[in-house]
């Protein structure tokens, strides 16, 4: 049996629609067929180059919806008709002292939804029990696609402040951002939004998803925030980022690649205030990121591009005209 893919041969170069055997689930494995896919950022660091050594060729993809079709001999969380959601991260060796530890996103035998094993932009692909999750009836398959990875790294930054929030700051709006802050601004917490300089239809995206401010990330926001989260893969953000926090203030960098950060004076930093990274999710961060995205009612902002335009999406989020997110459509 046969399906269509889009394919990766190398970074750099376009994926082409190809005709490929369906995989087969193994043991602890379900064979989904997809119904939504959504575009992420990272998804552009592996065509760019930016992460090293993916899997070639290599069918891209993290933030899938479908439904359960086969499953393998020693699967026991899903059964055929089930509505499931792959993320990021799939699969861990459960053994290790992360793993053991429930810090399972650090693993360092983790393969990647793809980067390291095939992805979703495809018909049909599969995933490993452990790290699916049953999708709230709520969401339809395209709003529920984004969830998988924007909303998960989004909820896992936040959930990165162990700390009282009043003021929170985001840079750069897109896809996490957007479903970040419908969160934040239910908890009541007082938000600001960072854009590209000049992007006046990013920051009144922000006012529109209930940011009290939004402006260029070159601007001091008008009171002092207790963290900020960034999104957006820019180095020099962080120095910006930390004058804009009290001392005792968090900065939390949630992607996965970042330009080098340049230096600066140890002012910045001083006064108990933290830089912290996020790598990856953890299955329980996806159980309660679903749970609260359903509490609050999160609606996705997508736009829906059917598989064979899988480039052009990519290319629009890489000029920045997306609002929300992208998701194909097989």
């Amino acid at each position: 049996m046969k399906m269509k893919a889009m394919l990766m041969a190398q970074p750099g170069s376009p994926l082409v629609l190809r005709e490929i055997p369906v995989p087969i689930p193994k043991d602890t494995q379900i064979l989904v067929k997809v119904k939504a896919c959504g575009v992420c950022r990272t998804d552009l660091h592996i065509l760019d180059g930016d992460l090293p050594t993916p899997k070639l060729p290599l069918i891209l993809g993290h933030e899938i919806i479908g439904e359960v079709v086969e499953v393998g001999e020693k699967v026991n969380q899903f059964k055929q008709g089930d509505r499931v959601g792959i993320p990021w991260l799939g699969r861990t060796c459960h053994q290790c002292s992360y793993c053991q530890a429930g810090e399972e996103n650090l693993c360092d035998q983790a393969e990647f939804t793809g980067y390291t094993v095939n992805g979703g932009f495809a018909q049909f692909t599969v995933g490993e029990q452990d790290y699916c999750f049953k999708i709230p009836d709520i969401f339809t398959d395209v709003q529920a696609a984004p969830l998988m990875c924007a909303g998960l790294i989004g909820y896992r930054s936040f959930r990165m402040i162990k700390k009282p929030i009043r003021t929170l700051g985001i840079y750069g709006f897109g896809a996490a951002a957007h479903l970040l802050a419908q969160i934040v601004v239910r908890k009541n917490i007082r938000l600001f939004g960072f854009t590209r300089p000049g992007d006046r239809a990013a920051q009144l995206f922000a006012l529109k998803l209930g940011a009290e401010w939004a402006g260029d990330s070159t601007e001091i926001p008008p009171v002092s925030l207790d963290s900020a989260i960034i999104f957006a893969p820019v180095g020099s953000l962080i120095p910006t980022a930390l004058k804009t926090v009290r001392k005792g203030g968090v900065v939390v960098c949630g992607g996965i690649h970042m330009s080098d950060i340049p230096t600066f004076p140890y002012e910045l930093l001083w006064g108990e205030r933290e830089i912290i990274s996020v790598a990856n999710l953890t299955k329980q961060d996806g159980d309660e990121f679903l749970e609260e995205a359903s509490k609050f009612d999160i609606h996705p902002e997508v736009e829906i591009y059917p598989l064979e335009e899988a480039n052009f999406a990519l290319m629009n989020l890489r000029n920045g005209n997306l609002r929300g997110a992208a998701v194909l459509q097989p």
